[in-house]
């Protein structure tokens, strides 16, 4: 597309590293093309600003006035002698102005040159137009914390030069389309917080994303291998009904984020996910995770402890010991599950030091907490390991929810009979 942009309007999505075409200001520019001028027309008449905004106040129609000079929101390019409309980014630009209502016109797919469609949060809604897919030269949709219905048309899977999909925030429904795996150029995918059901497509040829926000769907099925491309850093799942074995995120070496806390995923814990280098936030909690956790680091790590930010293995149903390589954490949750044995010694050390921050052990069956009675711990470290097989030191500075101090000794005697341990827990 031989172009040159004489205006510019901030990307609504420039933390997530999208790069556009580099713009030139220029005073002088050519009229704009009559169904682009019958687009932006058409936008005028199905949106409008909720009360209080003032978005489409410079969108006025008449003579002399150029609205990819004057109009808000709207850049162009020049295109054989025309100019054409590249970017709409509607809406205030400013967090917690009034938004804009009303539908997404149809006519918005009659932009042939649009390279970027950002809409603000507010009311907008009604459905996607399917005829966006037409849309070839589209790097960027946005319509996140809006009202938009219906489902994820299919024709998307045509934007060839798509970086993000942001549509988190609304009220879509349906199946996310399997055609969204032809889109090799994206790098963000936020569908989160709507109503989507069914399965996770196959992304393993989106070999580009590093960001997939699916949370807080209704989303179903497992996680088979080859699913997700090795390229993400970020992945988050929480909150769906998502079930089986969590083996095929192990393979994610590139991970800094990931969270499939609140859902039904069963099994073990692959031990390669605690030697992923750059992982900053590992969050499990809320599933049925089980079986023991690896004693040990991965061969291929050269650390002796982990350096996570949060660990939450919380409320699930884990077993055996506590490794000893986990006091490398920030924040470690290892709460309502079924480990036994001892708090490890470098756990006591690394709460001295205030590098572990907060460890909650509580509802477990552990019964010693070795020399944690009489650490120095500092009063900005929480420490929760109140309903185990031993009376917590003084030290346990729990939270209201955290039940009683101990747990019963016949619920530890008979646990002890299903894990051959020695009875008594209490001193």
């Amino acid at each position: 597309m031989n172009s040159l942009v004489y205006k510019n309007v901030p990307s609504s999505s420039a933390k997530m590293k999208l790069t556009l075409h580099s713009s030139i200001v220029v005073n002088l520019s050519p009229p704009l093309h009559p169904s682009d001028l019958a687009v932006l027309r058409a936008v005028k008449n199905a949106m409008a600003d909720l009360s209080g905004g003032s978005f489409f106040t410079s969108w006025e129609f008449a003579p002399g006035i150029d609205p990819c000079q004057i109009f808000t929101g709207v850049s162009c390019v020049i295109v054989q002698g025309y100019s054409r409309v590249n970017l709409l980014s509607l809406g205030p630009e400013e967090a917690g102005e009034p938004g804009l209502w009303g539908p997404l016109p149809p006519e918005l797919a009659d932009l042939p040159f649009l390279q970027q469609l950002s809409i603000s949060p507010g009311a907008v809604s009604g459905s996607i137009p399917p005829g966006l897919g037409s849309l070839t030269h589209l790097e960027e949709f946005s319509c996140a914390q809006n009202l938009l219905t219906g489902s994820i048309p299919p024709t998307i899977g045509a934007l060839s030069k798509l970086q993000v999909l942001q549509l988190s925030m609304n009220r879509l429904e349906g199946a996310i389309p399997a055609e969204i795996s032809s889109l090799q150029a994206l790098e963000f995918l936020v569908l989160s917080d709507n109503l989507l059901s069914g399965n996770i497509p196959m992304l393993s040829n989106n070999t580009h994303l590093t960001h997939l926000d699916l949370r807080h769907n209704e989303l179903v099925g497992e996680l088979v291998s080859f699913m997700l491309p090795d390229s993400l850093e970020f992945l988050s799942l929480s909150k769906n009904q998502l079930s089986g074995g969590i083996g095929a995120v192990g393979s994610l070496s590139k991970l800094n984020y990931l969270d499939l806390s609140f859902n039904q995923f069963s099994g073990a814990i692959p031990s390669s996910l605690f030697g992923i280098a750059g992982l900053s936030y590992l969050l499990l909690n809320r599933n049925q995770l089980s079986g023991p956790l690896p004693m040990t680091l991965p061969l291929n790590s050269d650390e002796q402890l982990v350096t996570i930010q949060e660990v939450d293995l919380s409320f699930n149903l884990l077993q055996g010991n506590i490794p000893a390589f986990l006091a490398g954490v920030q924040s470690l949750y290892l709460n309502n599950n079924l480990f036994i044995g001892t708090v490890p010694q470098e756990f006591v050390a690394s709460l001295e030091a205030s590098t572990l921050q907060s460890l909650y052990l509580q509802h477990n069956y552990l019964s010693s907490f070795g020399s944690l009675a009489t650490a120095s711990i500092p009063p900005t470290v929480a420490v929760c390991v109140q309903y185990n097989c031993q009376l917590p030191p003084p030290q346990s500075l729990c939270p209201e929810n955290a039940g009683l101090i101990a747990r019963p000794i016949n619920e530890c005697t008979k646990f002890a009979g299903t894990q051959n341990l020695q009875p008594p827990f209490f001193p």
